[in-house]
């Protein structure tokens, strides 16, 4: 939000850009902390303050400063006062109870920030002055079934990180890590070749993925000759026999076109273009089990060769191993993964690499990336961050599935959705043409589905349930697509031509200070999303924002005021609706200017 000034090499050369409230406050009272004796790395600890009597901001680091200094953290906090100057930002700085340092925003600063703030397309949030290289590894469905509501989570939280770190200017590399490779393809080609023996047109059979991936399990756990057959295809795959090849990109190319239905569906940002599969890497296994030889990392153990760090060693002393190839020579997830990363650092040049895969392979990728920079595969400074995520509960408080007991498609579930959604609006809108009423339910139903998940903390299970992310009532999609449609229709029904709408916010009522607060505090909640992967901190931001904003218009009159004062409400209430349209796009998901 505030304009900064950064000089380069050259003492003539000056960059502008933009830094969010909270980063210029810790700037500003680090370095008068450090003035006031305090080492330079002291953080300041800005935070937001929990309650409006302790100002909009307070800092909580004076306390450990003080205690560094051997200080009484009080006259610390004096001493720091001394050397800070936020006249042109704040009404009133204080030091409250045992040394934290209150802040109170100008009331006048606030509404030029926001007039500011309403003439610029991305909220008056700039890119970053550095921009990172970020892979970001989502969704990865295996190719062998169709998606299902276990994917959900990696999917729509890999998708929303990813528009939120492009938004900042990043250069993101999306990585569909898809399962297309391994002993349970040898198996569906089995299958597949049985079928064409049969002239059984395969295109058709593959129209249920998860009817086909039964009917070839069943198959090989019957069928001893079947199961060989599937053995001995397995390791001419995975050896370039041609006609293998030929049946096994059949199948990818029909599995693919499931997901790609799926994610036009999600309204997600995954192309084909973004798919980079297992069997990517299989010409570089050998190499990374090369490599790890040549650096005395291997060790055979019954036949296999493994990697043993002392790092995870139980109370015993007992370590648990990677195995990178087995007995026979066929290679592992661990092989591939380890071909990834230094696929990611030396062909991607990634600076950081986040891994949206749920919580039980949090051993597996610690165990991964602690090799990785053992073996030299990622630069010392290369961030490697598995983002885990929890498990999509039923009420039974087990994993979700159909009312018959199977795992839930994800097309279906989506389906559903619009079906619940229609006879929910429909029952709202007696008047409205069918097909804006399918339009309507199109994006309240998916938009519930995906806000449900991504308002829940990432690292959570969370319990499924329709009658909660349909409601109008909490923190729900169809709750904050209805704030929207609101506020946007306040704005229309003032006639106003919004290009007119100029000069300061004039800050008077407390409602409109609250309101005006909050939105200054937009790209504090996005850069939540970049630095820890957790959308739902942008959820619960806009959440806050929609409520804040009806209180103020239940408190303060819009269209009803005078001339200055409507224009000044109205540039509120335009910011609102400018704010909610941005956030939620971050987070995927469409807006509707009618409800």
């Amino acid at each position: 939000m505030i304009l900064m000034c950064c000089s380069s090499n050259s003492a003539h050369s000056l960059k502008a850009y933009f830094v969010n409230i909270q980063t210029l406050l810790n700037q500003r009272i680090q370095a008068a902390m450090t003035a006031a004796g305090a080492a330079e790395t002291a953080p300041a600890l800005v935070r937001q303050s929990a309650k409006v009597q302790f100002g909009d901001y307070q800092a909580n680091g004076i306390m450990g400063a003080a205690k560094a200094l051997k200080m009484n953290p009080r006259e610390f906090a004096q001493a720091t006062l001394e050397k800070l100057d936020l006249s042109d930002v704040a009404d009133k700085v204080e030091i409250a109870g045992p040394g934290f340092i209150n802040i109170f925003l100008k009331d006048l600063w606030l509404g030029k920030e926001l007039a500011q703030l309403r003439t610029s397309d991305r909220l008056d949030i700039g890119e970053v002055s550095k921009p990172e290289t970020v892979v970001v590894d989502y969704s990865a469905p295996n190719l062998a079934k169709e998606m299902h509501v276990g994917h959900l989570r990696s999917t729509v939280i890999g998708d929303a990180v990813v528009r939120t770190l492009e938004f900042l200017g990043h250069n993101v590399v999306r990585q569909n890590h898809v399962g297309d490779w391994g002993t349970q393809f040898g198996m569906l080609l089995a299958y597949m070749e049985r079928l064409r023996e049969e002239s059984t047109e395969i295109s058709m059979v593959l129209s249920d993925l998860e009817t086909f991936y039964r009917a070839a399990k069943t198959c090989f756990d019957d069928d001893e000759a079947f199961a060989t057959r599937a053995r001995e295809l397995v390791v001419a795959l995975q050896s370039g026999d041609a006609e293998c090849l030929k049946l096994w990109d059949e199948f990818i190319e029909i599995s693919l076109r499931h997901c790609e239905e799926t994610y036009a569906m999600l309204g997600v940002s995954l192309e084909r273009q973004h798919v980079m599969p297992e069997s990517a890497y299989n010409d570089d296994l050998q190499n990374v089990v090369n490599e790890l030889t040549e650096q005395g990392l291997l060790k055979e153990s019954n036949g296999a060769q493994c990697v043993f760090m002392e790092e995870f060693a139980n109370k015993e002393g007992e370590i648990t191993p990677i195995i990178v190839q087995k007995t026979g020579g066929g290679f592992l997830y661990a092989t591939t993964d380890l071909a990834a990363v230094r696929f990611r650092q030396h062909t991607l040049n990634a600076d950081r690499v986040l891994y949206f895969v749920d919580a039980r392979q949090s051993l597996h990728f610690q165990q991964i990336f602690t090799l990785s920079r053992k073996a030299g595969f990622v630069k010392p400074e290369t961030q490697l961050e598995h983002m885990p995520f929890g498990t999509v509960m039923g009420s039974d408080g087990k994993p979700f599935k159909t009312r018959s007991g199977g795992v839930a498609k994800l097309s279906a579930l989506l389906e559903e959705a619009q079906e619940r959604a229609y006879k929910l609006v429909a029952s709202k809108n007696e008047d409205m043409d069918e097909e804006e009423l399918r339009n309507i339910a199109r994006v309240v139903g998916i938009s519930s589905v995906k806000y449900a998940d991504l308002s829940k903390n990432r690292t959570s299970d969370y319990v499924f349930n329709w009658d909660t992310m349909l409601s109008f009532e909490g923190n729900t999609a169809p709750y904050l697509l209805y704030a929207y449609s609101r506020v946007a229709s306040i704005v229309k029904r003032s006639e106003i031509d919004v290009a007119s709408l100029t000069g300061d916010i004039n800050i008077i009522e407390a409602q409109e200070r609250a309101l005006a607060v909050k939105l200054c505090q937009f790209e504090e909640a996005i850069q939540q999303v970049v630095n820890d992967g957790m959308p739902h901190f942008l959820c619960a931001y806009l959440y806050d924002l929609a409520g804040t904003f009806m209180t103020f218009y239940e408190a303060c009159p819009i269209l009803n005021a005078e001339d200055e004062t409507k224009n000044s409400r109205l540039q509120l209430a335009l910011n609102t609706a400018s704010t909610l349209k941005l956030g939620l796009s971050l987070l995927g998901i469409e807006t509707l200017e009618r409800m």
